[in-house]
C-alpha cells in the first residue's frame, strides 16, 4: 500500500500545480487557532489565512458552535421554492453591512461563480433596457476575478494565470492598470484619460469590473481611493455598471469593512466570498442594487437565470452569520490597525537583507515583499518549517495576510520568515 503523500503525487491534482513534477505538499493533521499541525507534529503559524478566508483562525468555537447547531436540524435544503432563517439572517445582515446602494442578494457557492452571477446580472439587465448590444465588460489590466471560464475573461489577459486561454475565452475590454500607490492621488491627465477610455466603449459596455483598491492574484498592487472615486464616477456618467469584486477585500482586510468604503462609493453590483465563512466551507453572495434587479427581471425571461444546486446552504449561512457577528464584536478594526502598524515597522525594517527586494508594502492586513527575482519555490519549504510559518509565495511576490487574531509574537515571525524566503532565488 502506498504512503498517504505517494498516493497524493500519484492522484491528486492540487491548485496550480503540474501532475507529472508536482511539488510535495505538507501534509496537514489539523489546525486550531493562528497554527496548521502537521502529521508529524510540526506547527506553522498560516501566514496566508488559508488563501485569505480564515480571519478568526481554525477551529473557533463560536463558529464550531454554529456549525453543530444548524447540523442538528439540517445540512442542506433546496433552495428553489423553499427558503429558510439561516438565509434570511444572513441576506439582512449583508444589506445591513454593504453600501447603501445593495439591497438584493443572491446567495451563491464560491468566488468565481460570484462574479460569473455578477456579470450574468449585468448583461441580463442591458436586455431587460433593451440595450442588448451592450454585452462587454471593462476590466482593468493585473485585475484578477476567477479560474471560471467568464471570470477569467475578465482577469488579466496578458500577464495573468490565463493568457494561454486567448481566442477561446469572451474577447473583453482592458483599461491600463490604476496609477500605483495607495496614498497617491490620480493627475487629470490620468482622470481624462479614464473618461475617455470609458465614452468610447459606453455604447457597447454592459459593466466595468474592478477590485476595489488592491488587486490580489494579480500582483499585490495598491491603488488610491481618489482614483476608485473617479472611476465610480465616470461609470455613472457613462451608464456602465460597476462591479466591485470584494472578495479578497471584504470582511475588514484593507482596514475597512469593504475596501469600497476606502472611496465612499456606492457600486450597482458587489461580489463576496472567501472571509464570508470564516474560512469554513465554500461560501459566496453577489448583490445588486435595486435598479439592477428590477432590470435583470423585466429581460425576456422574467426571471434571473442562476440557480446552483447549493445556493443558500443554510449550514454554510448559519456559519457565515456566526463568522460576521464574531468579527463585529472582536473590535476588529483595532485589530487590523495593530496588525498593519507591526507590519510597517517590521517590513521596513533597516536592518534587514533587501539584496533582492523590489518594494515593500502594507495595507491593513496585508503585506507585500516584491522581489527582483522570483523566489524558488522548491527550496523555500525547509525555511518555513525552520521558521514555523507557513508561507506560499508566487512569482515575485511573498505576502502574508494573517488570520486576524495574531499577536505581535506571531507578526514577528511572519515577517522574519517572509525576509528569508525573498533571498531564495
Amino acid at each position: 500500500m502506498t504512503s498517504p503523500l505517494e498516493f497524493d503525487r500519484k492522484h491528486i491534482w492540487h491548485p496550480y500545480s503540474s501532475i507529472v513534477n508536482p511539488i510535495e505538499p505538507l501534509l496537514v493533521h489539523k489546525a486550531s487557532g493562528t497554527n496548521i499541525v502537521l502529521e508529524d507534529g510540526t506547527e506553522l503559524i498560516d501566514a496566508m489565512s488559508s488563501w485569505w478566508s480564515v480571519i478568526h483562525g481554525y477551529n473557533h468555537p463560536e463558529l464550531n458552535a454554529a456549525a453543530i447547531a444548524q447540523m442538528s436540524k439540517m445540512s442542506h435544503v433546496m433552495f428553489g421554492g423553499l427558503s429558510h432563517q439561516p438565509a434570511i439572517d444572513l441576506s439582512r445582515k449583508l444589506i445591513e453591512l454593504t453600501p447603501a446602494s445593495l439591497q438584493k442578494v443572491f446567495l451563491c457557492d464560491t468566488g468565481s461563480v460570484s462574479v460569473e452571477v455578477a456579470l450574468k446580472m449585468a448583461v441580463q439587465y442591458w436586455l431587460g433596457k433593451g440595450l442588448p448590444h451592450k454585452n462587454k465588460f471593462a476590466a482593468f489590466l493585473g485585475g484578477y476575478h476567477g479560474d471560471t471560464h467568464s471570470a477569467m475573461s475578465v482577469s488579466d489577459p496578458i500577464n495573468g494565470m490565463h493568457s494561454m486561454f486567448k481566442g477561446v475565452l469572451t474577447a473583453q475590454i482592458f483599461l491600463p492598470r490604476p496609477p500605483s500607490g495607495f496614498a497617491s492621488s490620480p493627475g487629470e491627465r490620468e482622470i481624462a484619460s479614464l473618461r475617455d477610455n470609458l465614452a468610447n466603449i459606453a455604447d457597447k459596455c454592459a459593466g466595468l469590473i474592478l477590485e476595489p483598491i488592491v488587486q490580489g492574484a494579480g500582483g499585490m498592487y495598491f491603488y488610491s481611493p481618489d482614483y476608485l472615486k473617479a472611476i465610480a464616477e465616470v461609470c455613472k456618467e457613462q451608464n456602465i455598471l460597476l462591479i466591485a469584486d470584494e472578495i479578497a477585500t471584504g470582511f475588514g482586510r484593507t482596514g475597512k469593512m469593504f475596501a469600497c468604503e476606502h472611496a465612499d462609493i456606492q457600486p450597482d453590483i458587489l461580489c463576496l466570498g472567501k472571509a464570508l465563512t470564516g474560512g469554513y466551507m465554500s461560501q459566496a453572495a453577489t448583490l445588486c442594487s435595486d435598479e439592477v434587479a428590477d432590470g435583470v427581471s423585466k429581460s425576456e425571461a422574467g426571471v434571473f437565470m442562476h440557480g446552483p444546486t447549493f445556493m443558500g446552504n443554510p449550514l454554510a449561512c448559519s456559519v457565515s452569520i456566526a463568522s460576521i457577528n464574531l468579527l463585529l464584536k472582536n473590535n476588529w478594526r483595532e485589530r487590523i490597525a495593530l496588525i498593519e502598524a507591526q507590519l510597517k515597522t517590521l517590513l521596513f525594517s533597516e536592518s534587514k537583507n533587501k539584496n533582492n527586494i523590489a518594494d515593500i508594502r502594507v495595507l491593513g492586513g496585508i503585506g507585500v515583499i516584491e522581489t527582483k527575482v522570483p523566489v524558488d519555490m522548491k527550496k523555500i519549504t525547509a525555511v518555513l518549517l525552520r521558521h514555523g510559518v507557513w508561507l506560499r509565495p508566487f512569482g515575485k511576490l511573498v505576502y502574508t495576510m494573517p488570520p486576524y487574531i495574531c499577536n505581535e509574537s506571531d507578526i514577528q515571525k511572519i515577517t522574519d520568515a517572509m525576509f528569508e524566503v525573498s533571498t531564495i532565488t
